[in-house]
């Protein structure tokens, strides 16, 4: 892969040429060929889908529809049925928790989830736990951000209705083992949900080798525009879930009284839809299938190697997770003794790299660490080894700029 022939392929790298982009886990970057595909959606296929009977509307119908089936064979479900756009791989999680959730608790029922989660993997359990009366649960990881199928096994009781949990957390960059996690659910009687946010950009992802039971992710995380995002479902979960939101577009037929729904998957999609996201998520999917995730993974992981072997050479910085950096898949979260985080991250903005700093929405896994707030450098595979020499150059000089000796 030439570093430079990708990076031509982004306009914010045209823009801004000084820029080192290392907040890909927050939001990726897009490439100008599906910023086009987006804009030829509007310019010349934009109308309201699914109901419009004359040809544009059509046209809108049938780019959305065909933007479904490409996040179907990318993702391997069965059936088109299966795929809910949202705008986020937040809502999706909301969708699971408030459709399947409230018909599913019920009192003291449990409800399990991994203590490194993001808080859209957190609090939709939280509030439906308190709701229903049920009992959340959680399964704590170790200093290095793993957890077992074994620890999953013990955690695991007749009441356990179901268990989330991210296939890459976005402090570690670990890789869970989801494949035999759900094979420890489906044993208990417990269904499995995967935030796939982290994931379904860097590696590949097949649900039903996996056999989750549901899958969350985001466009904007691969490339894609805002404002989209997937739920996958298995289809007999979705065939007895409740509509999440109602109102246009999710009915087959309404009275004064009463309403009946339309068929999966549109009866979770409500109101008009966003035609040119679901485009922009397609060419996105198209254009990271052409490079190839064997040619991603590669690239990825040569760049988190680097740019760990450097971070460890600075005594004073502290990386947070496994002590290798295989366990890391290219999300490096740190500290820099004696220095906030928000002041590793004014530093590094002034020589215009982009880095996070904060709790990454991951609140009771820092205070699990006894860490109140972290610093977090995230590749993609349009980063290159100038991007991580720029970083870890800058990160060797932050306590001497903050007034520190050495």
């Amino acid at each position: 892969m030439n570093s430079q022939d990708i990076k031509k392929d982004f306009p914010v790298f045209s823009a801004y040429p000084e820029l080192v982009y290392l907040d890909s886990a927050a939001t990726t970057q897009k490439p100008e060929r599906v910023l086009s595909a987006a804009e030829h959606y509007y310019r010349e296929e934009n109308a309201n889908p699914l109901r419009g009977l004359y040809d544009l509307s059509v046209k809108a119908t049938d780019a959305y529809e065909n933007a479904r089936e490409t996040v179907r064979k990318f993702i391997g479900a069965q059936s088109t049925k299966e795929i809910v756009f949202t705008r986020n791989a937040t809502e999706s999680l909301n969708l699971i928790a408030y459709s399947w959730g409230r018909a599913n608790i019920c009192a003291y029922d449990e409800i399990l989830i991994g203590i490194s989660e993001h808080h859209s993997d957190l609090l939709p359990w939280q509030i439906l736990a308190r709701e229903k009366g049920a009992r959340l649960r959680f399964l704590e990881c170790e200093k290095d951000g793993s957890y077992t199928s074994e620890s999953l096994k013990n955690a695991l009781t007749p009441r356990t209705k179901i268990f989330a949990i991210a296939q890459v957390s976005n402090v570690f960059g670990q890789v869970n083992p989801i494949k035999e996690f759900a094979e420890v659910c489906h044993r208990n009687g417990t269904l499995i949900v995967c935030d796939g946010a982290q994931s379904v950009p860097h590696l590949p992802v097949n649900v039903q080798e996996l056999d989750v039971d549901f899958l969350a992710f985001s466009g904007h995380k691969m490339l894609a525009p805002m404002g989209i995002g997937v739920l996958y479902a298995k289809r007999e979960l979705l065939e007895e879930m409740p509509p999440f939101l109602s109102g246009g577009e999710m009915i087959e037929y309404v009275t004064r009284e009463s309403a009946t729904f339309a068929e999966l998957p549109h009866r979770f999609e409500a109101g008009t839809v966003n035609v040119g996201g679901a485009v922009g998520l397609a060419e996105a999917i198209r254009y990271i299938s052409e490079i190839g995730f064997d040619t991603i993974q590669k690239r990825e992981d040569e760049l988190t190697a680097l740019a760990f072997e450097r971070m460890k050479a600075i005594p004073e910085v502290h990386i947070i997770g496994a002590d290798k950096a295989e366990g890391h898949h290219g999300i490096i979260t740190f500290t820099v003794e004696g220095v906030h985080p928000h002041d590793i991250a004014a530093v590094f903005d002034s020589e215009s790299i982009a880095i996070r700093a904060g709790h990454h929405c991951a609140q009771p896994l820092h205070e699990f660490l006894g860490a109140q707030s972290t610093a977090r450098m995230s590749l993609a595979f349009y980063n290159d080894e100038s991007d991580i020499e720029r970083f870890t150059d800058v990160l060797s000089t932050i306590r001497r700029k903050m007034g520190y000796g050495g």
